[in-house]
């Protein structure tokens, strides 16, 4: 008997491996591993099929994945167009992540997050060329020879503070690049004054997606050759993350003022920053500069709050190879790892979407009036 159902992830940013899809109600899968890696969580597959019949997803080698304790509590995403994703019911039971969904319609796609494909990418940083505020820079090529693109963005031509923002080190962390979306949006708004007050003052430089090969690939953590690039800022290379060492050369010539890395985090269901205490360079200036970016972005969006986050130097020796950290102490500014949750924002939930592109959209402009009360601080004026 051949069954009517079909799963497939052969498509950018696609990962799945299929152990039985014979019965609806028992459909089982695995998580394939990361590239080159043993790091593994990140799914995105299509079921067609099923349609009004209720399917149960078994992932049976969950409790294996890189970050298991992140599946209490979490919801998997599913979307018909692959432009609106909603929450499906999903429970964490004796090791084995299970999604129970009946498809309206007889294709539907399921994934851990919302994807934000390599195409859209490429849109994106097109569309951001646009503007004459623009400039893009190919600023060096991942293992497999794609471009690591960075944005260029201001209104002024004379000394400005250098503003870097960085997304998808971890290429699974896709709410990252939905973040840098509703940034850039807010940045090219002419009529938004902080934002325009912001490039009267500033230098953005912008790289929407540090990762594009482990994106393509469908990996959460790491690059082609299997590295976790945020392990790297001490130590890059060209052999092993010539990602990282192509930021790194840049920064080198333009110098940095702030700086802000962008992920997601599997287990915690709130928005945080982790800072810089710990590192060697770490002063009051920078503490100071730390609380001003909290107690702004607490107050200008419910979605953001500064009461759970991660233990401080939760990283001991490794802590210079961290992105925010290495930036921190070399360049002696604010410097900050923005993390989102792949579940739902526990301050405010939202059933049906639970943590969202749209909400990431929303909390990447919102980050402007942070920035902005920083930089006209006495800590940064003063430099």
């Amino acid at each position: 008997m051949t069954s009517r159902l079909k799963i497939s992830s052969f498509f950018d940013g696609g990962n799945i491996e299929v152990i039985d899809a014979t019965e609806p109600d028992n459909i089982r899968v695995n998580i394939p591993k990361d590239t080159n890696s043993d790091f593994f969580q990140w799914f995105y597959f299509r079921l067609q099929g099923g349609m009004g019949e209720q399917c149960v997803i078994r992932f049976e080698n969950a409790s294996d994945a890189a970050f298991a304790d992140g599946w209490e509590g979490y919801q998997a995403v599913a979307s018909y167009d692959r432009e609106h994703w909603f929450r499906v019911p999903t429970e964490y039971v004796e090791g084995v992540l299970e999604v129970t969904h009946t498809p309206e319609q007889d294709s539907v796609y399921y994934a851990y997050f919302a994807p934000y494909s390599y195409e859209r990418h490429l849109d994106m940083v097109a569309w951001a060329a646009s503007y004459e505020d623009c400039i893009t820079h190919h600023i060096g090529e991942t293992a497999e020879g794609r471009d690591i693109t960075m944005l260029e963005i201001s209104k002024t031509q004379g000394l400005a503070k250098n503003i870097w923002i960085i997304a998808r080190q971890h290429p699974g962390e896709t709410m990252a690049e939905w973040f840098m979306e509703g940034l850039l949006e807010r940045i090219f708004d002419e009529s938004h004054p902080v934002a325009r007050a912001l490039l009267e003052q500033c230098r953005f430089y912008i790289v929407p997606n540090m990762n594009p090969d482990g994106a393509v690939h469908g990996n959460l953590r790491v690059n082609s050759k299997g590295v976790n690039l945020n392990r790297e800022w001490k130590r890059a290379s060209e052999e092993r993350s010539p990602e990282v060492l192509a930021v790194q050369k840049k920064m080198a010539e333009t110098g940095v003022d702030l700086f802000l890395d962008i992920h997601g985090d599997e287990t915690l269901p709130v928005n945080f920053v982790d800072g810089c205490e710990g590192v060697p360079n770490f002063d009051q200036r920078i503490a100071d500069m730390e609380s001003i970016f909290e107690e702004i972005f607490t107050a200008v969006s419910p979605d953001f709050q500064n009461e759970i986050g991660y233990e401080k130097v939760r990283y001991g020796e490794e802590t210079l190879t961290v992105a925010s950290k290495w930036v921190g102490n070399t360049y002696r500014c604010l410097s900050l790892t923005l993390e989102m949750p792949f579940k739902d924002n526990q301050n405010l939930p939202d059933e049906v979407v639970g943590w969202s592109p749209e909400r990431s959209k929303i909390l990447g402009a919102d980050v402007l009036y942070p920035i902005y009360h920083v930089v006209n601080s006495e800590h940064m004026k003063g430099d």
